[in-house]
């Protein structure tokens, strides 16, 4: 069985949802405005051994947190899967497809945080639901927040298993030939955040 540049690509898509669900903030129960042009959420997925990275063109995140109280924040991300892109056609071309992301029937994916705690120094832990192609998982997303003017950016990595999101099934679900471990990594820019 060879490896396909669709099993390439359904993995880090999966995660990249993931990734969006991150917690940066700092303004009691005042939403915070995405820097969208500033802002990135990549995926790494790894067939036969070989990391192969793509990134998610278009999401949205709604985030109100008050650092002083983060257990009454909200943190709701919404990733638009049809535009997961490894920057090849051949794979670009794959990763929408049924076996993979099914980006006609899960158009989203979506985090939505249920606990958000402080870890100091600008550090948090966001645990919440992750849904990927319609399947959800409990996730604990570290997330690190840093600020330079009137920016925030919220930075960090969460690993997925792919198949706990049926990305990549069937005859993919062997993980020798694609691993189940997907990395997601994020960067997101906000403004109208209060001091850390």
């Amino acid at each position: 069985m060879s490896c396909s540049p669709l099993s390439r690509a359904a993995a880090p898509l999966a995660l990249a949802a993931a990734l969006l669900a991150t917690p940066w903030a700092v303004k009691a129960q005042t939403p915070a405005t995405l820097v969208p042009a500033a802002s990135e959420i990549a995926f790494t997925t790894t067939p036969m051994g070989v990391p192969v990275e793509g990134k998610f063109g278009k999401f949205t995140a709604q985030v109100a947190l008050d650092p002083k109280k983060p257990e009454t924040g909200k943190v709701v991300l919404t990733i638009d899967t049809g535009s997961a892109r490894f920057g090849t056609p051949e794979l670009d071309g794959e990763i929408g497809k049924p076996t993979w992301l099914a980006t006609a029937k899960f158009p989203q994916a979506s985090f939505q945080s249920t606990r958000i705690t402080a870890a100091g120094g600008g550090r948090f832990q966001v645990a919440g639901k992750l849904t990927i192609k319609g399947a959800s998982q409990d996730v604990v997303v570290p997330v690190q927040v840093t600020q330079a003017g009137g920016t925030s950016t919220a930075t960090g990595t969460l690993k997925i298993k792919r198949l706990a999101f049926k990305v990549g099934d069937g005859e993919w679900a062997d993980t020798s030939m694609l691993a189940d471990d997907v990395q997601i990594r994020f960067k997101l820019a906000l403004t109208g955040l209060a001091p850390l």
